[in-house]
């Protein structure tokens, strides 16, 4: 009698459509530094609050060895990411667009179903000159303001629900 029953909560299931997870892009002229900083950050502060993803208006090519350091020194591991043009979510449903410097807040599209844009800018740790320790003090102080940043973003998307729009209301 079980096996009965099972087979029809898998059909109704699988012909249901359930609402998906809004679709976070955060958006960097390069996407190899800051945004892959901040989609880690987002990530694992927001869980399964919504999908992460980053891209830049002219990407990199690579994700930047320093970027990758600093994360794992906070424990989150991004070695599977990798630079993408913004053209490979033009045509996804993105709920929110957040840009993290100022080129790409000024070349971004509006893409399908974005409901919210956000622009908080954050100096380029790939532009920093020195020794390596110099270099490296450089991203992890730029890691620590997007942890702040997008950890109180997280916080506020936890308090408004699952809506994307990190408590913002709009």
């Amino acid at each position: 009698m079980v096996a009965a029953t099972a087979q029809p909560q898998r059909l109704i299931a699988s012909h249901c459509s359930f609402p998906m997870k809004p679709s976070v892009l955060i958006l960097c002229t390069g996407n190899s530094c800051r945004s892959h900083l901040a989609e880690a950050v987002l990530r694992a502060a927001a869980g399964d609050l919504v999908e992460v993803h980053s891209a830049g208006s002219r990407p990199a090519g690579y994700v930047h060895p320093f970027a990758l350091r600093v994360l794992a020194e906070i424990g989150l591991d991004a070695s599977g990411h990798r630079s993408k043009h913004l053209d490979e979510f033009r045509d996804r449903p993105i709920h929110t667009v957040i840009t993290v410097c100022g080129r790409a807040d000024q070349v971004c599209p509006v893409f399908p179903g974005q409901m919210q844009r956000h622009h908080w800018g954050f100096e380029d740790p790939a532009e920093a000159r020195g020794t390596e320790e110099e270099v490296l003090a450089v991203f992890r102080r730029v890691r620590d303001e997007i942890r702040r940043v997008f950890a109180a973003y997280a916080a506020g998307l936890r308090d408004a629900g699952t809506d994307g729009d990190g408590g913002s209301g709009r």
